[in-house]
C-alpha cells in the first residue's frame, strides 16, 4: 500500500476519517447524558485511536496530519448547530474556524504525496525512538494523542464563545476578529511565500529570507499560535469567568516553542551550514526590526 498512487492515498485517508467520524458518533451515543465537553473529549480521543490504528496499518503516521485542522472544524460545527447560543458571535467563530480549517487542510493536501510520503519529523522519531520506546507508543502518544489533547485545550475557549448566551458583541469581539483574521492571513501569506520560494530552482540550497520570513524564521507557526489566542479572546468576550481557558493558547505556545521550532531548526542546521548565522539574525517567532538589505542566503 505504501507504494500506491496519490489518489489511492487520499482515498485511504478519506475512508479512515469517515470511520473516525462514525466511531466518534458511536461514542457520543453510548455515553449520552454526560457533559457535552466531556462527550466531545471522549469522542475526539476515540477518533484519534481509529486514525492511529489506520496509520499503523498503512505504516504512515502522516494519516494523522489533517486531524489537526479537520477535527476542530467538525467539533465547532456540531457545537454551534446543536448547542449554539444564537446571535452573531457563534456565527463569527464558526466562519473563522472553517476558514482556518479549509486553508490548513488544503495546505496539507497540497504537500502530501501519498502513502509513501511520511512527514520527515515522524521518520526521525521512528529512527530515534526516544528512550528506546516502541514505535507504536511513540506514534500513539507523541504524534497523535498529545496533539489531540493540545488542540482540545485550544477549543475549550471556543465552547463558551458558541454556547454561552447573554453577552452581545463588544470591543473584545472586535479585537478577537482582528487577531484571528490576522492569524489566518499571516499563515496563508507565509505558506504561499514558502511554496513560491521552494518552487524556484534557483533557490535550491538557499535559506528563505524574504517576505515574512525575513522577520521570523517560522511565521507560519506564529500565525497558528495567534489563531488560538484569537479563539481565547472570543471565549473571554462571551464568558469572562472562562478566563482559565487561557491554558489552551499557552499550551500551543509551549508546543511550538519547545517541540516544533527546535525540531525544524535542528533539521535546517543539519542541512544548511549557514543556518546558524541565520538563527542569530532572525528570531524564531516574534519579529524584530532588521536592516533593509536581505534576500536569500546560499548555504
Amino acid at each position: 500500500m505504501s507504494n500506491g498512487s496519490r489518489p489511492l492515498g487520499f482515498a485511504v485517508v478519506t475512508l479512515a476519517y469517515v470511520a473516525a467520524a462514525l466511531i466518534a458518533l458511536v461514542s457520543v451515543v453510548t455515553m449520552a447524558g454526560r457533559h457535552p465537553l466531556l462527550l466531545t473529549l471522549l469522542a475526539d480521543v476515540a477518533a484519534t485511536l481509529l486514525i492511529f490504528a489506520a496509520s499503523m496499518a498503512a505504516a504512515n503516521a502522516s494519516l494523522y496530519d489533517p486531524f489537526w485542522s479537520v477535527a476542530p472544524a467538525v467539533i465547532v460545527l456540531v457545537w454551534a448547530l446543536a448547542l449554539g447560543a444564537g446571535g452573531a458571535r457563534p456565527v463569527l467563530v464558526l466562519l473563522l474556524v472553517l476558514a482556518w480549517s479549509i486553508r490548513l487542510t488544503a495546505n496539507w493536501a497540497r504537500s502530501w504525496q501519498g502513502l509513501h510520503h511520511e512527514d520527515w519529523r515522524y521518520e526521525q522519531l521512528r529512527a530515534e525512538r526516544p528512550g528506546g520506546a516502541p514505535w507504536w507508543l511513540v506514534n500513539l502518544v507523541g504524534i497523535q494523542l498529545v496533539p489531540t489533547l493540545v488542540v482540545f485545550g485550544g477549543l475549550l475557549a471556543v465552547w463558551p464563545a458558541v454556547t454561552v448566551p447573554g453577552r452581545g458583541l463588544g470591543v473584545l469581539d472586535v479585537l478577537a476578529v482582528l487577531v484571528t483574521v490576522a492569524a489566518i492571513v499571516l499563515e496563508t501569506t507565509a505558506d504561499r511565500q514558502l511554496h513560491r520560494f521552494a518552487a524556484d530552482p534557483g533557490n535550491r540550497g538557499r535559506i528563505i529570507d524574504e517576505g515574512l520570513w525575513r522577520y521570523s524564521r517560522h511565521p507560519n507557526y506564529l500565525g497558528e499560535i495567534t489563531f488560538w489566542w484569537g479563539m481565547w479572546l472570543f471565549g473571554l468576550a462571551a464568558a469572562p469567568s472562562w478566563w482559565w481557558t487561557v491554558i489552551g493558547p499557552i499550551g500551543m505556545v509551549l508546543l511550538f516553542v519547545f517541540v516544533s521550532v527546535p525540531m525544524m531548526d535542528r533539521r535546517s542546521l543539519s542541512r544548511r551550514p549557514d543556518y546558524a548565522v541565520h538563527m542569530r539574525r532572525v528570531p524564531a517567532l516574534l519579529p524584530r526590526p532588521r536592516p533593509t538589505t536581505g534576500g536569500a542566503h546560499r548555504t
